[in-house]
């Protein structure tokens, strides 16, 4: 079993992916893991934000260990 993969974002890294989550000129994908990174500091687990996505947990999991790694 993976062990739990949880984000910790500064305040001002939440608040650039709010904006970027609503970014209109990005692309949906690009907005859907600012969206995921969010929701995974907030608290939810990989296979709830998976489900809210309709993604594979693999999916997801990518999403955040790119932005552990690039920010």
């Amino acid at each position: 079993m993976l062990a739990p993969l949880r984000i910790i974002l500064t305040p001002e890294e939440d608040c650039t992916l709010a904006e970027l989550r609503l970014a209109q000129h990005l692309p949906q994908r690009t907005r859907d893991r600012a969206h995921m990174s969010r929701l995974n500091a907030q608290g939810w687990n990989v296979p709830a934000i998976a489900e809210i996505f309709e993604c594979h947990p693999h999916t997801v999991r990518a999403a955040l260990r790119r932005w552990e790694k690039r920010g």
